[in-house]
């Protein structure tokens, strides 16, 4: 995947439809608002057309050019909000934040604004302007939904430090000492903790497990020689 804004074009039909989707991946059309102008960065706002949302991305085509449209992925937006400040913008707005794979350095980027020329690559900030304000709350509702969709993919070295062991797998630790106060399950399916490296979660969830029986136990003898008293 790309990281950023880019260029998209790919209409259904004759070219004057909806973006072509990956729908053999299971993206989906979620949502299509009309009458929305976009804004990049601190550029004037686009000409108007229209937004669709889908499982995957956000995608902006132009009503009068055809071959105007953008793209970006929701893994690619780093942050979304409802913007009613005019003092931020005049217009109220779903503002959102885009990450990239260029560096920190923004001069290129303000260079190719004075020169007329867009480098997506190094855009940041895209703003979302809906003719009708009223749809701003819906359209973040949107946002949310799908941006749940697309989780920030877990690194695997952090998928290494957190993990979930067995009450076996412990046992096999501690060795078989035969004097052992443990007693451990023998499924090595049923998970008994959650942690970072330590077992000290595991251990504590077990012995409350075994002051449980204990304390079950004790219960039973008592009403066992209750009954026997009468």
């Amino acid at each position: 995947m790309v990281l950023g804004l880019r260029q998209f074009t790919e209409r259904r039909g004759d070219g004057a439809g909806e973006p072509v989707l990956d729908t053999a991946n299971g993206e989906e059309l979620m949502y299509v608002q009309p009458g929305v102008a976009i804004v990049i960065s601190s550029r004037p706002p686009e000409s108007p057309g229209t937004l669709y949302i889908s499982t995957k991305k956000v995608v902006w085509l132009s009503d009068v050019d055809r071959e105007k449209g953008y793209a970006v992925d929701f893994l690619s937006l780093s942050l979304h909000a409802v913007s009613r400040d005019p003092e931020a913008y005049p217009s109220p707005c779903i503002y959102s934040q885009i990450e990239t794979e260029a560096d920190g350095d923004e001069s290129g980027d303000s260079d190719s604004e004075c020169c007329k020329i867009l480098d997506l690559s190094k855009v940041t900030e895209m703003r979302l302007v809906p003719s009708d304000p009223n749809q701003l709350d819906t359209l973040f509702q949107i946002f949310c939904e799908c941006a749940e969709l697309n989780p920030e993919p877990v690194d695997e070295d952090e998928e290494g430090n957190n993990w979930i062991f067995s009450a076996e797998q412990i046992a096999d630790e501690n060795g078989d000492e035969e004097d052992s106060e443990w007693h451990f399950a023998s499924n090595p399916t049923s998970s008994i903790g959650h942690s970072n490296g330590e077992h000290d979660l595991a251990r504590t969830v077990l012995e409350l497990q075994i002051n449980d029986d204990r304390f079950e136990d004790a219960e039973e003898m008592e009403h066992h020689n209750d009954r026997g008293h009468h």
